[in-house]
């Protein structure tokens, strides 16, 4: 059964096509800078990479050019037909409080996801217009929305309320959904085969350019990180993370207007604003280690502020099965790792050096035998966790 999973952006679209029943890829590419003068697709298959520069108007032309690629490219092509693709999984940001789980797509559902695109002006437009291309392109094959914060939905309401006007949650829905959920769940999933407990409690950490944790009790999220927003919870490549809400009050006063708050925000802090030089952990790292004070600044305060959220984390479960890191950063920086977790062996968490100096593309354990709380290094796989959604929908 191939399953062709969707990812949309706001100007781009990333893909990979799927032999589902043997989770293996087939085939897989990027499509950027759609609605300008001039594309770019890069697409692979077989080890082999092909380009192609060329104006896509819109999403419709972007997903029939995937499909001309998955065709045409390959020795041989991984597909004869589109008739040869069982269905299409696509990532939405956000699902509000309406979705729980994994959904065919229908006009309801179709609806369900445009009314939360107030809540994710950014994604969710970007998302719906790609479903709908894949619907028009792919006619009458099934197509399956997996949401970000479908994941989230059991988490209990004092995680997810703020201490705000009551009215604000009835009225305009401001309350906590996190965000990532199709990463946490994956290496939930794989942390709970690997421990061999069916429901463990779990700390999962998603670092990348976004970055997110979640707490997990008894296989079931019961808080995370991010809020409302994709914004909220810890030191992010662009996004702030958490902050004093009167901020925005407070440069609002001094002569910035709602808009260039919000960029400033979302566009020029974290690791990018603290540091001045770069949003990606390398180029920061780079930088302090030529004596770069900020960037030195920046890496102390993106590790202060994970940690917090552990130890906070910890309080909430009271005993933890395993500490998980995923993402580019989480899977990749031993030196983050360290940053984190270093001083936690009083509470059960103790890494071991040595290990975490490894590579590995398969999860990875780092802690020391001794720790009460195992340490893994798991690479998430988002992709695959949406067509395995998918095959479990149409089938």
């Amino acid at each position: 059964m191939n399953i062709l999973v969707i990812n949309c952006g706001s100007s781009s679209i990333k893909y990979k096509l799927y032999d589902a029943r043997q989770e293996r890829e087939l085939a897989g590419g990027l499509i950027e800078r759609i609605g300008e003068a001039e594309g770019h697709t890069m697409h692979q298959v077989g080890g082999k990479k092909y380009e192609r520069n060329n104006r896509i108007p819109d999403y419709d032309a972007g997903i029939a050019q995937i499909i001309d690629l998955l065709t045409s490219c390959g020795d041989p092509p991984p597909i004869e037909t589109p008739a040869d693709i069982a269905g299409g999984g696509h990532r939405v940001v956000h699902g509000g409080e309406s979705f729980s789980d994994s959904v065919l797509v229908d006009d309801t559902v179709l609806a369900a996801i445009d009314q939360c695109s107030d809540l994710a002006p950014l994604h969710n437009p970007a998302n719906l217009a790609g479903i709908r291309a894949t619907m028009n392109v792919l006619a009458g094959k099934p197509q399956v929305a997996v949401f970000d914060t479908a994941y989230f939905q059991t988490m209990p309401p004092e995680a997810y309320h703020y201490a705000v006007p009551y009215a604000w949650y009835e009225k305009h829905r401001v309350r906590r959904y996190g965000f990532h959920g199709t990463s946490h769940k994956y290496v939930a999933g794989k942390a709970a085969d690997l421990l061999g407990r069916a429901k463990p409690n779990l700390i999962t950490l998603h670092l990348g350019n976004g970055c997110s944790m979640t707490c997990i009790r008894a296989g079931e999220a019961i808080d995370q990180s991010m809020g409302l927003t994709p914004l909220e919870g810890l030191v992010m490549g662009t996004r702030s993370g958490d902050l004093d809400a009167a901020i925005v009050f407070y440069m609002m006063s001094q002569g910035l207007s709602a808009d260039d708050v919000r960029r400033g925000l979302e566009k020029e802090s974290g690791l990018q604003g603290l540091s001045g030089v770069s949003r990606d952990l390398r180029d920061v790292m780079g930088a302090a280690g030529e004596g770069n004070a900020r960037a030195a600044l920046a890496i102390d305060v993106f590790a202060h502020r994970a940690k917090k959220y552990v130890g906070a984390y910890l309080a909430e479960l009271g005993t933890c099965d395993a500490v998980v890191f995923t993402g580019g950063i989480g899977e990749n920086s031993s030196d983050m790792r360290k940053g984190i977790v270093e001083g936690l062996a009083p509470l059960g968490i103790e890494l071991d050096e040595s290990l975490n100096a490894g590579r590995s593309r398969e999860p990875l354990r780092i802690s020391t035998d001794a720790s009460k709380t195992a340490i893994w290094v798991i690479p998430t796989n988002e992709e695959l966790m949406i067509a395995r959604d998918t095959v479990r929908l149409i089938s």
